[in-house]
C-alpha cells in the first residue's frame, strides 16, 4: 500500500484538465435533482457553480446512490461500488472547482492491485510494477510478456483518444460523428468487433485471456457481448493503478457532498419522488410524504426507465414499457457482507476466484438466465488497508456474485446460495468463514429493486452491448417534456463511478443549452 502524493495526482491531470464549458444561462434557475448518485452529485456541483439553485431530492436516508453504506456492530461495508479507478477522471471533476480529490479524502495506491485465485488451485497477483506483470504473463506463455505490452500501447492510446473525444465531448445524434475531426479521431480504435476476439489476438493462453477482461464486469458485459473499444480498461488497471480512498467509497460520496454544500447545494433525504408535473419554467416534483419541489428544470439521476414508467404520464414518455424490456441488462448481484473473527491472510484487499473457463457464469447471466453453479465472485476486505471499517481483531469482507438482472429472488434461494458461495471460498482461497461470521447481511435482485428503483434488479443499468454504447444509450434531455433531463449510468458516457462524474459534466452542459 503507498499514499498517494500530490505529485502523483499531478500526474494523472490534476487542474490541467479544468472543465471551462460555459453554463452561465442557467444563472439564478431553481433545478430539482432526483437522486443522489454519483451522476445526481456531479450534475448539482457544477449546476450549482455556474449560479443555478439546486435541490437534490433523494428517496433513501443517505445520500451516495448505489454507493451506500451499510453499518452493523462497528463494522462499516461499501454497499456499492469499491474500487478506486480513472484517478485522472476525480482530479478532473474538482479540478473545475479549484479543488482537488485531496481536499477531501486521502488515497493508498494498493499493493497488489488485486488477487485472482483460478479454481484449478493457482495463484496469481497482479501489482503495480507491468514489468513484473510482464514477467508473469511470460510465465504462461512464450511471448506474452511482449503482448502485454502492444496490449496496452494501444489501451492507452484507445483510453486517450476516446476519453478526449468520445466521452468528455458529447456525441448524442448521428450527425456529431458525421465530420472529418470524428475520422480523424477514430482512426486506430476498435469501434467493432468483441472483446474476446480483441484479447484473443494478443493472447492464446486462457488465463491471460480471463485477466484482460475481468474488468468487463465494471461495464456490466461478458466477453462475447462487450465491443472490443473498451480495450483502454487494461490501461485503467494495469497502467494507471487500483487505489482505496481512505473511509472507503463513501467518504468520496462525502467529499462531493461537502463540495456540493460549499457550492450552495440543499439535499433532503428519504423523500421518495411519486411525480414529476409540468413543464420548463413550471415544474412540481412531488413526494410520496406530500412534500413538492418547484423548478424551473429537473434532472433525474433516478434509474431511467422508473422516471419515465413511474414519474411520468404515459403521453410524456419518450420510450415505451416495450423498449425497456428489449433492453439488455447489466448483472445484478448477490452480496454477502460479513464480518468476521480474526485476519483473512490469504486473501488481498482485491480477490477475483475464477472458474478456469467461465464461459458458463456469463451464459446464465446474459443467455440463459439461471443462479450459476459454478460463479465467478469477486471478495473485497477493505479492512485489510483501512483499520476503522472493523472493530479490532475482526476483518471487514463482502463477496459479490454478479447474477443475472430478473432472476428470482427469495430467503430459500438467498440460503442455498450463501451455503454454496462459503463453501466455494473455503475450497478455492484456504479461507473457511463459517465459525467466525459476527455480522452477516444479504443484498440481492430484490432489494436493488426495492431501494434503487431499479429495473429488474440490475445493479448497474444498461449493459455496454454494441447496440446500447454511445448514441445508441438513452438521451439525456427528454424529447417529449421540455426542461426534463437525465444524468447517470443510463446516458453516456455509461456504466462506473467515472462514467456518472462525466455524465453529470454532460447533463449540466445540455440544461445550459
Amino acid at each position: 500500500m503507498a499514499t498517494v502524493s500530490n505529485e502523483d495526482s499531478n500526474r494523472h491531470g490534476g487542474n490541467e484538465g479544468r472543465y471551462d464549458g460555459d453554463l452561465s444561462a442557467v444563472d439564478g434557475e431553481e433545478i430539482v435533482v432526483i437522486g443522489s448518485g454519483f451522476g445526481g452529485l456531479s450534475t448539482a456541483c457544477y449546476l450549482a457553480d455556474a449560479g443555478a439553485n439546486v435541490t437534490v431530492v433523494e428517496k433513501n436516508e443517505q445520500l451516495g446512490g448505489r454507493a451506500s453504506r451499510l453499518e452493523r456492530d462497528g463494522f462499516t461495508f461499501d454497499m456499492g461500488p469499491s474500487w478506486y479507478l480513472m484517478p485522472d477522471v476525480f482530479e478532473r471533476f474538482f479540478g473545475h472547482f479549484g479543488k482537488r480529490p485531496e481536499d477531501y479524502y486521502s488515497l493508498s495506491q494498493l499493493d497488489p492491485h488485486y488477487r485472482i485465485f483460478f479454481k484449478d488451485g493457482d495463484q496469481v497477483d497482479l501489482l503495480p510494477d507491468v514489468e513484473a506483470n510482464k514477467q508473469l504473463f511470460e510465465s504462461y506463455e512464450p511471448g506474452a510478456g511482449e503482448a502485454l505490452d502492444r496490449y496496452l500501447d494501444k489501451s492507452q492510446y484507445t483510453y486517450e483518444v476516446g476519453m478526449e473525444h468520445f466521452v468528455y465531448t458529447d456525441r448524442p445524434r448521428l450527425r456529431d460523428y458525421m465530420d472529418l475531426d470524428v475520422l480523424r479521431y477514430s482512426w486506430g480504435l476498435s469501434l467493432l468487433g468483441k472483446m474476446q476476439g480483441h484479447v484473443e489476438s494478443y493472447f492464446e493462453h486462457p488465463k491471460l485471456q480471463q485477466i484482460m477482461q475481468y474488468t468487463l464486469v465494471f461495464l456490466g458485459g461478458a466477453p462475447t457481448n462487450t465491443p472490443a473499444l473498451y480495450n483502454l480498461m487494461s490501461h485503467v488497471d494495469f497502467n494507471m493503478g487500483v487505489y482505496y480512498p481512505d473511509g472507503g467509497m463513501g467518504a468520496v460520496v462525502d467529499g462531493i457532498v461537502e463540495l456540493a454544500e460549499e457550492l450552495g447545494v440543499e439535499f433532503v433525504t428519504d423523500q421518495p419522488v411519486t411525480e414529476i408535473a409540468g413543464r420548463k419554467g413550471a415544474f412540481a416534483v412531488r413526494t410520496e410524504h406530500g412534500e413538492e419541489y418547484l423548478a424551473d428544470r429537473v434532472v433525474s439521476n433516478a434509474d431511467y426507465a422508473h422516471t419515465e414508467q413511474e414519474l411520468l404520464p404515459p403521453e410524456k414518455r419518450q420510450y415505451s414499457a416495450d423498449y425497456w424490456d428489449s433492453r439488455t441488462y447489466a448483472p445484478s448481484a448477490f452480496l454477502l457482507y460479513l464480518g468476521v473473527e480474526g485476519d483473512v491472510d490469504e486473501l488481498a484487499h482485491h480477490s477475483l476466484v475464477l472458474p478456469t473457463d467461465w464461459s458458463d457464469h456469463f451464459e446464465t447471466i446474459f443467455d440463459d438466465p439461471a443462479w450459476p453453479d459454478d460463479p465467478a465472485y469477486y471478495l473485497c476486505v477493505p479492512s485489510k488497508t483501512d483499520d476503522s471499517v472493523a472493530p479490532e481483531g475482526h476483518s471487514n469482507l463482502f463477496a459479490l456474485v454478479p447474477i443475472a438482472a430478473g432472476l428470482d429472488d427469495s430467503p430459500e434461494l438467498r440460503e442455498t446460495y450463501r451455503e454454496l458461495v462459503l463453501d466455494d471460498i473455503a475450497d478455492n482461497t484456504g479461507v473457511d468463514l463459517r465459525n467466525r461470521i459476527v455480522v452477516e447481511e444479504t443484498f440481492c435482485v430484490d432489494d436493488f429493486t426495492d431501494r434503487y428503483n431499479s429495473m429488474e434488479g440490475t445493479a448497474l443499468g444498461m449493459a455496454h452491448t454494441l447496440s446500447q454504447t454511445s448514441l445508441f444509450r438513452p438521451s439525456r434531455k427528454s424529447d417529449e417534456v421540455d426542461g426534463l433531463y437525465f444524468t447517470g449510468s443510463y446516458t453516456t458516457p455509461g456504466i462506473g463511478v467515472p462514467m456518472c462524474l462525466i455524465s453529470g459534466q454532460l447533463t449540466a452542459d445540455a440544461v445550459a443549452e
